[in-house]
């Protein structure tokens, strides 16, 4: 599908990389947890990795390689895994190639579950920085003999503070340091992960690639910029001859199988269902956000808006060099006197939910919420006040939308 517009690569991505049978424009979900092999050699083949194959449900189904098809496609990598999970991909994919010893800098500003599991990686002998990667120097001054890797999310989540990306990669390269980025935000309709020299992209499937609230999954995309001959943890048994394969080999076996957080069939095709309107869906939500971010930087019962797409904000002209659109994702701190819990309750179109990159407009309250297990000095330092809202900007009207915050403010 070379020099095609990439909507057109999402519509036809089933039909074109992975030939459905009869005809069908859609890979089929099959559910069959066993394979047969009417020649024994065939299993004893798959199981070595001589050859491509499926031998069981957890660790692979034509429905997931389907999807990881076009996922790898559309990062232009060497290969994708998905899983049941965002986190799933999160933690098999550190499990699996960390051990006690070894040091990642992460960024200070990762979302409430990542760094609840970096900390549970901390209490396994991995050693963490958290820094502020909004500056390539903080990477630079936390660095160690024993480094292996960057991680960072590329919009923070609540507070939209985005990486340093180019210069951190660079930094990575130069170092020989994998760097592992979660795009989760930035879908790759909207950053070319390969462009900042990115090792590997990790996303929650759940959130903008499916779109809809409906589905959970996650993946883990290879892009093969990292040189994985000289990362002396993996094991010699997914050591063969293609390098460019030992990292996935080894997220595969020992992340995927081993911890079985599998993908499910349904899954798999519900999320390629979505990925066909992801383009329609987040350049609908750009210009919400982008709308609604504006309308509430000129309010006067809010002191705060944080969005990428605002001149003022501390990354905007990264972000405008490096994303296609800022994103749906943007959070607002209410002056003292409303309380943030009343306001919600007077908005009659957003919805009150936790989730992000769903077709509906949803928002919450941060502090009480999903950052409510964080110390009060973790909150400041993440910039997370207690009034802050997160919104989530879906693609409706977004005259809909502002008419909804006028009647909400006005009842204050």
């Amino acid at each position: 599908m070379k020099n095609k517009g990439f909507t057109t690569q999402l519509v036809h991505a089933d039909r074109l990389l992975n030939l459905p049978e009869n005809g069908a424009v859609h890979q089929a979900t099959n559910n069959s947890v066993l394979f047969e092999f009417k020649d024994a050699q065939g299993i004893v083949d798959v199981f070595q990795g001589k050859k491509a194959g499926h031998v069981y449900g957890r660790s692979s189904t034509g429905s997931a390689a389907a999807l990881q098809n076009i996922l790898n496609h559309l990062e232009g990598g060497v290969g994708a895994i998905t899983f049941a999970t965002g986190m799933a991909a999160i933690t098999s994919t550190m499990l699996s190639l960390f051990k006690a010893g070894d040091h990642i800098i992460v960024s200070h500003f990762l979302f409430g579950n990542t760094r609840s599991f970096a900390e549970t990686m901390q209490t396994l002998g991995i050693e963490l920085s958290f820094v502020d990667v909004t500056d390539v120097r903080n990477i630079e001054q936390a660095y160690q003999k024993n480094t292996k890797a960057v991680y960072l999310e590329t919009i923070a989540n609540p507070v939209t503070q985005v990486a340093d990306l180019p210069c951190i990669g660079r930094y990575c390269q130069e170092k020989g340091l994998l760097f592992i980025v979660d795009s989760t935000m930035t879908p790759p309709n909207m950053f070319d992960a390969k462009s900042v020299l990115a090792s590997i992209t990790i996303s929650s499937l759940t959130k903008y690639v499916s779109g809809h609230g409906n589905v959970l999954g996650g993946a883990v995309v290879d892009t093969g910029l990292f040189d994985w001959s000289k990362f002396d943890n993996i094991l010699d048994i997914y050591r063969g001859a293609d390098t460019t394969l030992w990292g996935l080999t080894q997220m595969r076996k020992r992340g995927l199988r081993d911890m079985g957080a599998t993908l499910s069939p349904q899954s798999c095709h519900e999320i390629s269902i979505g990925l066909e309107t992801l383009v329609l869906r987040t350049d609908k939500t750009c210009d919400n956000a982008l709308r609604i971010a504006s309308y509430l930087h000129n309010h006067p019962k809010v002191t705060a808006v944080y969005y990428p797409g605002l001149a003022d904000h501390p990354q905007h002209f990264l972000a405008r060099e490096y994303f296609k659109g800022y994103g749906g994702i943007l959070s607002f701190d209410l002056i003292d006197e409303i309380d943030p819990i009343a306001f919600l309750n007077a908005l009659e179109l957003v919805i009150c939910a936790t989730h992000l990159g769903d077709t509906r407009t949803l928002a919450l309250p941060v502090a009480s919420t999903i950052y409510f297990e964080s110390s009060q000095q973790e909150r400041d330092e993440m910039g997370i006040n207690d009034n802050m809202i997160r919104m989530s900007v879906g693609i409706e009207d977004s005259d809909d939308l502002v008419a909804d915050f006028e009647q909400a403010f006005g009842k204050f």
